[in-house]
């Protein structure tokens, strides 16, 4: 089960919205072939493993290492579970149940139906947190993410973007929007920032979709760097966007986009992942509503003061809010800090 979970994060960014998955065929004490779900639309690990094979005969009598639970439905692609009892597996050692409504256990039932032992390990859950997260409470999981100086700052006082992390951090926010389906900033980080908000260490079939937050889309620079680029962008506004945008601009209207809204929205498409990058307001909306799932915070050694941004300005929390401690690591001078909310 190990070597299938590494064979799975191989994928990491790759799957969309669909989970990591990594398989190992063993026979007779010996790994006979592995494989995982490379990319979102191609086919899946079990099936991946099984064309590894020198002969498919060799899976006769052989036992199946997976870390999720053999799908049972047509999709993009035919049954998991279906062509590895016709390839003659004996036994499936299975990570983890699949969630998701169209499979909870209807993999196990047809595998057991048709003369295929099998056994839940459990242990690989943390390889799709997102996923799990997702089909358990039907909404994202939220992640806020920030970097601030010492003394608790997003930005200086000036209307002007304050670099406060160095390469290893900056970096680091790369790897971690890989984990991401979608991005969210307010109209004002857009305007002070200009950022791309794209995965730039890797190239993804399908990138993050990047939403701003705005009163209304018609105020927005449609010429900065995010509208330049490619892959879906989404403008959540109070007002209908005049004119036609580029083809991957899409504008969304309500009369107020709380953060219930947001997760609603998201959940209709099943985006199963937000990752919040400010600025100081959204960042107050998304946990006064308790919708901070997880947040990552980057701190510098700097010390803004005077009347420099604070992180968090803005709704009030109804009651102090609670998290777990899950990391702290340096990048180079700077400290990440990972909680979870308990």
């Amino acid at each position: 089960m190990e070597i299938a979970s590494k064979e799975a994060v191989k994928a990491l960014g790759m799957t969309w919205t669909n989970p990591l998955v990594g398989a190992v065929i063993v026979k007779n004490g010996q790994v006979l072939a592995s494989g995982y779900h490379h990319q979102f639309g191609q086919e899946h690990a079990e099936v991946n493993a099984l064309n590894q094979l020198d002969d498919i005969k060799q899976a006769q009598g052989a036992t199946l290492y997976v870390t999720l639970e053999p799908c049972s439905h047509y999709g993009k692609q035919p049954p998991c579970c279906q062509k590895v009892a016709e390839a003659g597996i004996k036994e499936v050692i299975i990570g983890q149940i699949d969630p998701h409504g169209i499979v909870a256990g209807k993999g196990i039932k047809y595998l057991n139906e048709h003369g295929v032992k099998t056994k839940v390990l459990g242990g690989t859950e943390k390889l799709n947190e997102a996923y799990n997260f997702f089909y358990q409470y039907h909404r994202p999981l939220v992640t806020l993410k920030y970097a601030m100086s010492l003394d608790g700052k997003l930005n200086g006082a000036e209307k002007a973007r304050t670099l406060l992390t160095g390469p290893k951090a900056q970096y680091d926010v790369q790897k971690l929007r890989l984990h991401q389906q979608a991005i969210l900033i307010g109209a004002n980080t857009l305007r002070i920032d200009n950022p791309q908000l794209t995965v730039r260490i890797q190239a993804l079939p399908q990138p993050p979709i990047r939403i701003i937050l705005t009163h209304d889309a018609n105020q927005l620079d449609l010429t900065q760097n995010l509208f330049k680029l490619p892959g879906p962008i989404w403008l959540l506004s109070q007002t209908e966007l005049k004119g036609k945008a580029r083809d991957n601009v899409h504008c969304f209207v309500a009369h107020k986009w709380t953060p219930q809204k947001i997760g609603e929205l998201l959940a209709e498409r099943e985006i199963q992942s937000l990752l919040v990058e400010g600025g100081s307001n959204l960042l107050a909306e998304f946990l006064a509503a308790g919708l901070a799932d997880q947040i990552v915070a980057y701190i510098a050694p700097i010390v803004l003061g005077g009347t420099a941004l604070p992180v968090a300005v803005g709704a009030a929390l109804a009651q102090k809010l609670k998290y777990q401690l899950i990391a702290v690591q340096e990048l180079g001078q700077d400290i990440r800090i990972t909680a979870r909310r308990k």
